[in-house]
């Protein structure tokens, strides 16, 4: 929602300035982004957060807009992936910067070497995906991340462990989602 947002002009050169040097940006913003989402109609029936809550106080914040609509207690689904195949992962990721495709090189590399497959384009990396930007995020995620994971230990708390193959994982996500009860929204 961040990188998008930036894209289309809405949020301060600053913000931009964050995002693509992998510096989190105020939970006060991606707060409010997130309620002002997760409030349209399609949203209504459920929906997924992915990278949201990343702190404790994003945590409190979706506990308390939570309370406030009488949504259930969220399902927590935790993909622990080790550092090295994180970085592998995306570092290798290429965008086409017409038609926006993404590809990985490692897992979905395009038929020709850096161009897109759909219209030729040189493919390009996003400047968050630089090798230091990705070092520095992994740096602030691995900080936060055992607090913010403590604490959603005592909710419906999921570990998967990511480094398998994505039907693999996906699979099992379904399968845990499934077992929801009626009625209750999966973060």
């Amino acid at each position: 929602m961040l990188r998008a947002s930036c894209e289309i002009g809405a949020q301060s050169g600053e913000t931009r300035d964050k995002v693509n040097s992998g510096v989190l940006v105020s939970d006060d913003l991606v707060n409010q982004m997130v309620s002002d989402r997760v409030a349209q109609p399609d949203c209504d029936s459920g929906f997924l957060l992915d990278g949201y809550p990343r702190t404790i106080a994003q945590a409190m914040y979706l506990r308390r807009m939570s309370d406030a609509r009488h949504w259930p207690e969220p399902r927590v689904i935790h993909l622990d992936v080790p550092r090295p195949v994180l970085l592998a992962r995306v570092t290798a990721r290429r965008q086409c910067p017409s038609c926006g495709k993404i590809y990985n090189l490692l897992y979905s590399p395009p038929a020709k070497p850096d161009r897109c497959d759909g219209d030729g384009a040189k493919l390009t990396r996003r400047a968050d995906d630089e090798d230091a930007v990705i070092d520095a995020r992994l740096r602030s995620y691995e900080e936060m991340a055992g607090p913010l994971i403590e604490h959603y230990r005592v909710a419906d708390y999921h570990r998967l462990d990511g480094n398998r193959p994505p039907a693999e994982i996906s699979s099992e996500i379904e399968r845990f989602l499934q077992s929801a009860p009626a009625r209750a929204r999966s973060f």
